[in-house]
This record gives structure tokens, C-alpha cells and sequence, in this order.
């Protein structure tokens, strides 16, 4: 009788589409600048927390209907008629996850509540340049009870700068405007849906300044001269309080617009000791989500115009109203990690690390020498070197070549049959020399 042979089905072991994976050695660059994000949120006082990956549908939900395609769970072997993981999602964002934390936490928080958030969000949209279905978001906000200083409006780019300026990323600009500035301007010239022509501006970089006006008039019912308006505020640009004498001469007059070029010049001016041209007035930023009611940023590459933000955020006037009977006003800002370092490792301007992060490669001579390699590199560990032994007695020639190959700068020789001493050898200049394990440096 014939066995019947099953050949066994190969999957193909394709990345899928949206969700970002690096080599170790560019993995290793992306380490480096979460310590680096994590340092500079530290350095201003900024402290981690940590929220789950998933929440309920009706937090998700919580700031009105979102317009990200959210990633509900699912057992594949819970029974037909449990339903207890229905109405949960993975976290698109990690503001609404924030204001669950800081309603559940509340009375053991203490405020201004200043919090950083390093952490992984899931949309499922469709994947294309900048936009992913898993990517990394690195957040920081000021909340407090009531009302926030001012000076934190000045404060979050302050930090993003020092940040991007120490990852040494190519030429870019935070853009900041308020959208005081905006509704105030709009009501000021009689147009009785300022947030509708808020959300249209905010497409002026995607259709540009005839599309938006052509929208305005047709869809909005603006009139010429409304229209004309709109679309001269969307050109103003300025590094400091000047911006306020352009706006000015366009003719619109109310309270609000005051307090909004008032705040925005109070920004400005504490920026002003930044380099030129790092942080600009763009009267065409707009921020199209409702929940923004005071300043506004976002961060674009000079040298790649057609990308998009790579950092946003603004100023929110109740962060968790939905969860909690108490007013918590806060400013935010959030960078992209993964929309900015897969843009530049697509760009060729990432300069990739070694795969490992060893220093030191020890070789193992013979067998019989095992055990005083394994010794040398416990005490180099002890040292603070991180440090790799290879895995068996080959030929040094291949056991070099492995550390060549990961790019480990240095290769330790223990003493071998014949009587060598402790060597050695630099793979950046060649040179091997003699060294104590116990006191050397490299």
C-alpha cells in the first residue's frame, strides 16, 4: 500500500505592507534616536508614561467620530457567542489614550502634568510615502487644571528643535499660527462658519490656493471679497511680531483676533533667540481637527515640499471633558519617528551602524582555550565593554572576518598555546598590540 507523502506548504516570508522593518544595523541608528527624543523630553522635565495598546471602542470614539480606520480585536478561537473582545481597538493616536489616563488618574497626578509618550499606533489606511499602518509616535503635553501658561506654547518647539537639530536631520521649519488668529479673522469679515473654512484652508497645501478658493465660493458660499481675504492671510509669513502689522493691514477687526495675534507674537518672541528660519509665523496653517483652539505647529522638511508634517501638535482646550467633570486645557506636540526616519533611509541619509552593538570581539584559539577567552570576556563586561565571544575554535582568519562583518571595532586575542600574550587588534586602523585586559582602553 502507498504512503500518501504531504509535501509541506513553504510560506513566503513577505514584510506586509504598512508595517516598517529594519536590518539590525538601521534598527540600531533608529535605538539611537529614541535615546536621543527620550533624553531631550527628560532634560525639560517631561516624564514617561506608558498607556495599553488597546482601548475601548467608546474611548477611541471619545473626541467625536474619528476619521482614522481603527484595528479592532479578535480570538480566533473565542466561541460563537463570546463577544467580550468586540469592542476593543488598537490606539490610532495617543492623545484620546492620554486623556483616558489622565481622568482615571487624576487625583494622583500632579499638575501642570507634563508627560512624555514613546509608543506604537496602529491605522489601518492605505499604506503609501509617510504613512503607515504601524508606526512610532513620540508625544509630549502640558495639562493643568483650568488654564496652562503661556510659555508652554514657546516651550514644546523649543524642544523639538533641540532635538532635531542634535539628530542632525536635513533643513526643515516649524511652522506655528493660532487658530484665534484664524476664526477671529474669518468673523471679522462677516463669514459665519469659521471652523468650515478653517478645515478647507487646511487643504491648502494639498489642492493650493485656487483649489481653496474655488471650494470656499463654491461649497461654503463665500463671497469674492471673502474669498480674497482668506486667501491673503494664508499668505502671510513672518519670524516675528511683524506678522501681527500684516494681518493687521488686511482689515479684519475682533476680540478674538487680538488675543490670537497677541499669543502668537508672545511665541514668537520668546523663540527669537533660535537660529533663523527655524521657527516661522504661517498664517496658512490651519490644524483641520476641531479640538485645537489656541496655537497651532506643524514641522515640514525644507528640501522635500510635497511630504507633508513630520511634527504637529497645538493647544486644546479640554483634553478628557469626555471622561471627567473638570476642565484640563493643555498644548501638545507630537513627532513622527517613523514617517521621518523611514523618509531618510529611502533618501539614502541614514548612515547605518554595525549590526551588533559589541566593542569587542574575543576569539576563541582552541578549545582548550574556551574557557580563558570566556574569562577575558566577563571581566572586559565588568569594565562596561559590550562584548561578544565568537561561538566556536575556527580559523582566526574567519572569526575576523565575522567581527569585519559586523562592523565590531575591536578583536581581542587571549593568550594562545604558544605563550602569546593578550592582543588586540584595532579594525578601523589595523593595528594589533599587546593590552591588559584588566586596565586597557580603547
Amino acid at each position: 500500500m502507498l504512503a500518501l507523502v504531504t509535501e509541506h506548504q513553504i510560506v513566503r516570508p513577505t514584510p506586509i505592507s504598512g508595517f516598517p522593518e529594519w536590518l539590525p544595523e538601521v534598527r540600531r541608528v533608529e535605538l539611537r534616536w529614541l535615546d536621543t527624543i527620550r533624553a531631550a523630553f527628560e532634560r525639560y522635565g517631561f516624564c514617561s508614561v506608558e498607556t495599553p495598546s488597546v482601548e475601548s471602542l467608546d474611548v477611541l470614539a471619545s473626541k467625536g467620530e474619528t476619521s482614522q480606520e481603527v484595528y479592532t480585536l479578535r480570538r480566533l478561537q473565542a466561541d460563537a457567542d463570546d463577544h467580550s473582545d468586540a469592542r476593543l481597538g488598537l490606539h490610532f493616536d495617543l492623545t484620546v489614550p492620554f486623556a483616558r489616563y489622565v481622568a482615571a488618574h487624576f487625583n494622583d497626578l500632579v499638575f501642570p502634568f507634563k508627560r512624555y509618550q514613546i509608543q506604537r499606533v496602529w491605522r489601518g489606511e492605505r499604506p503609501q510615502e509617510g504613512r503607515f499602518r504601524e508606526f512610532t509616535q513620540c508625544d509630549i503635553d502640558v495639562i493643568n487644571v483650568d488654564s496652562v501658561p503661556a510659555h508652554f506654547d514657546a516651550e514644546l518647539p523649543r524642544v523639538v528643535h533641540e532635538i532635531f537639530t542634535e539628530l542632525a536631520l536635513p533643513a526643515r521649519t516649524i511652522r506655528i499660527n493660532n487658530r484665534k488668529v484664524l476664526q477671529g479673522f474669518y468673523e471679522g469679515h462677516g463669514i459665519g462658519d469659521p471652523l468650515g473654512v478653517i478645515r478647507v484652508a487646511d487643504k491648502i497645501d494639498k489642492i493650493g490656493s485656487d483649489g481653496v478658493a474655488r471650494t470656499l465660493s463654491d461649497e461654503l458660499g463665500l463671497s469674492a471679497d471673502q474669498v480674497t481675504a482668506c486667501i491673503a492671510l494664508a499668505a502671510v509669513r513672518g519670524s516675528d511680531a511683524s506678522v501681527v502689522e500684516e494681518v493687521t493691514r488686511l482689515g479684519a477687526k475682533s476680540d478674538l483676533l487680538s488675543e490670537g495675534l497677541d499669543e502668537l507674537s508672545f511665541v514668537l518672541t520668546e523663540l527669537g533667540d533660535l537660529p533663523p528660519g527655524a521657527v516661522v509665523a504661517d498664517l496658512s496653517i490651519a490644524r483641520g481637527l476641531d479640538y485645537y483652539t489656541g496655537t497651532v505647529y506643524e514641522t515640514t522638511f525644507d528640501g522635500f515640499p510635497g511630504f507633508g508634517s513630520i511634527c504637529s501638535g497645538g493647544r486644546y482646550d479640554d483634553l478628557a471633558g469626555s471622561f471627567i467633570r473638570r476642565n484640563l486645557p493643555g498644548v501638545g506636540i507630537s513627532i513622527g519617528l517613523t514617517r521621518i526616519f523611514a523618509k531618510l533611509v529611502a533618501e539614502g541619509l541614514i548612515e547605518s551602524a554595525g549590526s551588533a552593538p559589541s566593542d569587542v570581539l574575543v576569539v576563541i584559539p582552541s578549545d582548550a582555550r574556551r574557557s580563558e577567552a570566556l574569562a577575558t570576556a566577563r571581566l572586559l563586561r565588568t569594565r562596561g565593554f559590550n562584548v561578544e565571544t565568537y561561538h566556536q575554535a575556527d580559523k582566526l582568519a574567519k572569526q575576523v572576518r565575522y567581527a569585519s562583518r559586523k562592523a565590531i571595532p575591536y578583536v581581542w586575542f587571549p593568550p594562545f598555546d604558544d605563550g602569546r600574550p593578550h592582543e588586540v587588534k584595532s579594525m578601523a586602523g589595523g593595528d594589533q598590540v599587546s593590552a591588559d585586559p584588566a586596565t586597557w582602553r580603547p
